[in-house]
């Protein structure tokens, strides 16, 4: 079972102090070894999620930020992230695993709903927002993972009644859960084994995302 590098957090940390080309090009070696090691793991990672789900792609971003339209100039991000996506449209969500210098997290969820998609889930909530409810404070989810997470609008979406009694999450424009990562738990043998019972324990919600994205309000297949 692949492990992260020991020296993973560490050269992440001194990217952080020595944000340049020089020093990335001084120490691009290190970095290529470990983001050799990196992708095994998130392969490894991919594989035994397919034991009892559907990843279509594993995404690993490049560490060369985008600067084209940031004031911040610095080349380099001071992360490694991996996505997981489902294969559409019958499964729908993500996994998410970030190893980074200041706060690294692993996250399950619905990241940026496309327009057709997030009305859809409002109207499900407005319609049995007790079940959506119910899925998310699942015992073990809610022990695992804490409440759900993701920006919303500041008033009531056009269509909704303000004092929907759950229009707290008919705001919500992401449904995400995050869990916050230790150096150490990364860097334990047991890390792989960790997260994956992590993701695996978000199925319920999983489950009933993609029925209600595969399906209309009177409960027909759109797909």
């Amino acid at each position: 079972m692949q492990v992260i590098p020991n020296n993973t957090i560490n050269f992440l940390k001194q990217l952080n102090l020595n944000n340049n080309r020089d020093w990335f090009n001084e120490n691009k070696q290190e970095f290529q070894s470990i983001q050799i090691d990196v992708k095994k793991f998130a392969n490894e990672v991919k594989d035994t999620l397919n034991l009892s789900d559907n990843i279509d792609n594993l995404k690993i971003f490049r560490i060369h930020r985008d600067l084209r339209f940031s004031k911040d100039k610095t080349p380099y991000k001071i992360n490694i992230g991996m996505a997981f996506h489902r294969k559409k449209p019958e499964y729908r969500g993500g996994y998410y695993i970030e190893i980074s210098a200041k706060e690294s997290f692993i996250a399950a969820g619905f990241w940026n709903p496309n327009k057709e998609d997030l009305l859809r889930i409002r109207k499900e909530i407005e319609l049995d927002g007790q079940e959506f409810k119910r899925i998310i404070n699942e015992k073990k989810i809610k022990e695992l993972w804490g409440d759900i997470q993701g920006n919303e609008v500041k008033t009531s979406p056009k269509g909704f009644v303000k004092d929907h009694h759950h229009i707290d999450m008919i705001k919500k424009k992401q449904f995400i859960f995050i869990k916050k990562l230790e150096e150490k738990e990364i860097l334990d043998s047991d890390f792989q084994k960790k997260i994956v019972n992590y993701f695996i324990s978000i199925r319920p919600f999983f489950d009933y995302m993609s029925e209600i994205l595969t399906t209309n309000l009177n409960g027909e297949s759109t797909i």
